[in-house]
């Protein structure tokens, strides 16, 4: 019986300028930007609040995934290699052999802790509510995530087990002659759907929510949905074998309890409301006459 699968062999890179060629994956990275801004933006102006700051919002942002994407590859996946005095300057090392390869391996788990950590920072500096900030930046950073996994299967990594179901991709750029589960359009239209739902609340409630309970359930559904999505999937690393779940679960799990805590003090209306904490100067579009 003849098996119907999706024979997938496209080319990662869009198109080369000279030595420089351009991927899915790095476009991926700029529409998250740039697309996220321009809904973050729209959303302070929606509910006056000043704007001034945004602009160094993406370089907290930017950095953060980076950094925060490559330590926890490197800390959760790799320890082995990255954490000895032989490899340790390969972390942030982009070249081998004179060659730019990119940072191979980057772990969104990662990305999620240095997100929070650089908010963190970002609201102790410019003296914003982390809580009401979250649950507007959390709704594009979903979105700029179903892109990241769009990426990755234009890139033809990782992705899951063998499956007879018709939608299975044979990733032939990796010589695979058996259809696999894309894992990757799993989770890119897992949070599509998580962007959705939340903008559309957001919509709904026209800003008029209590601080938190995007953040909350958004933590839930979101790593919710990888930690089912991680079933299906290929262990990233070697030491994963035979263990009973893997370390992308593993690491959801505490995302996924931290979200319902902060979706219940979110409901009981135990964290600060507003952009800014009570006694800080609010600051906002509108002149003051």
């Amino acid at each position: 019986m003849l098996t119907l699968a999706i024979h997938w062999n496209v080319d990662p890179v869009m198109f080369n300028i000279g030595s420089f060629g351009l991927r899915y994956y790095s476009l991926g990275f700029l529409l998250a930007f740039t697309l996220g801004y321009y809904i973050v933006y729209r959303m302070f102006k929606h509910e006056k609040v000043k704007t001034d700051y945004l602009e160094s919002l993406v370089v907290y942002m930017f950095l953060a995934t980076l950094v925060g994407a490559r330590l926890g590859h490197c800390f959760f996946y790799e320890p082995d290699r990255f954490l000895t005095a032989d490899h340790w300057t390969e972390i942030f090392w982009p070249f081998e052999d004179g060659k730019f390869t990119g940072f191979q391996g980057l772990a969104s788990h990662g990305a999620a802790i240095g997100i929070l950590l650089a908010l963190w920072l970002y609201g102790r500096k410019y003296k914003m509510n982390v809580w009401w900030f979250l649950d507007r930046l959390v709704i594009v950073i979903a979105l700029g995530g179903a892109f990241i996994r769009l990426g990755n299967l234009f890139n033809s990594e990782i992705y899951g087990g063998s499956t007879d179901l018709p939608w299975g991709f044979i990733f032939e750029r990796n010589h695979e002659t058996v259809a696999k589960h894309p894992t990757q359009l799993y989770e890119s239209l897992s949070y599509f759907v998580i962007f959705g739902v939340s903008l559309w609340y957001y919509l709904r409630k026209k800003g008029a929510i209590k601080s938190g309970t995007i953040f909350g359930w958004w933590l839930v559904a979101l790593f919710g949905a990888r930690f089912l999505i991680e079933f299906v999937k290929n262990d990233q690393v070697d030491f994963e074998a035979g263990m009973a779940l893997n370390m992308g679960q593993i690491l959801s799990l505490p995302f996924i309890i931290g979200g319902l805590v902060i979706a219940w003090l979110a409901h009981q209306e135990k964290l600060p409301q507003g952009p800014f904490p009570k006694g800080e100067k609010v600051q906002t579009n509108k002149k003051v006459k």
